[in-house]
């Protein structure tokens, strides 16, 4: 797409440098997706340098602008599944960034599964300071997250704790090489517990944590009394009836998996 209403291009950018009209740039996979009128800057985050993935003791450090290529190379199982969950080639792997994949807060988006489901907070920078945000928090509906003008998304921390769980995947679409109707992440805790992670059938994400080992019942009635019924997609991936028929089918697969 050919944003014809940019007249600059800001690289590179840094916060403070905002203004009504203006637009991060990433990777721009998604930016230049559709029409934008109402933009005339553009600020390019990719020129800042910032390191793609950092380890410490406390986990792991994604900058906003690390490819999706660069992240799958980790060497992660849970992370490389996330990665495979694009409707994505080899290109758009290799421009495409964690933090757009946020930012865009589309339902089926992978990243927003990932950091969900290992604990992740997002560092927002911004005019008046930074902040860290849940990961399960930032995206608030379909592209709608709590970012504010003039603030960016700078990296997503994945704790150690949670990167070192036993984790289940189940991903599933209407078609073999579809979108992501449902995606759902287990994680099982040191304690006995169980965390589910429920994605892309729904309009934001939803974590329900199980302190202790749950019952097929216990965690079908989480699932009915904690996710509302208006909160599953309808469009052309999926009808809501069978994007909830499918979380709960998961639900109880994930649910054996890490807790037979």
């Amino acid at each position: 797409m050919d944003l014809n209403t940019v007249a600059e291009v800001i690289s590179p950018a840094e916060v403070g440098q905002w203004r009504p009209g203006d637009a991060w740039l990433g990777g721009g996979t998604a930016l230049f997706a559709e029409p934008r009128p109402h933009l005339t800057r553009l600020l390019d985050l990719t020129a800042a340098g910032w390191p793609a993935l950092t380890e410490t003791p406390d986990g792991l450090d994604i900058a906003a602008t690390c490819t999706i290529a660069e992240l799958a190379a980790s060497g992660r199982d849970i992370v490389e599944k996330c990665c495979h969950a694009f409707l994505a080639s080899f290109k758009i792997w290799n421009v495409a960034t964690v933090g757009g994949n946020l930012c865009a807060a589309l339902p089926a988006g992978p990243m927003i599964a990932m950091g969900a489901a290992l604990d992740g907070t997002c560092l927002v920078q911004g005019p008046d300071g930074e902040r860290t945000v849940a990961v399960k928090d930032f995206v608030t509906g379909e592209g709608t997250t709590v970012l504010r003008d003039g603030e960016l998304l700078r990296s997503v921390h994945l704790p150690a704790q949670a990167l070192a769980g036993e984790t289940a995947y189940r991903q599933g679409s209407l078609h073999a090489h579809g979108r992501s109707g449902v995606l759902l992440i287990g994680r099982g805790d040191a304690g006995g517990g169980l965390t589910l992670t429920v994605t892309a059938a729904t309009r934001r994400p939803f974590v329900l944590v199980f302190p202790q080992a749950p019952s097929d019942e216990q965690m079908q009635v989480a699932l009915a009394e904690r996710i509302p019924d208006d909160a599953y997609l309808d469009d052309v991936h999926g009808l809501p009836a069978w994007r909830r028929h499918m979380t709960r089918l998961y639900a109880e697969q994930i649910r054996r998996e890490l807790r037979p």
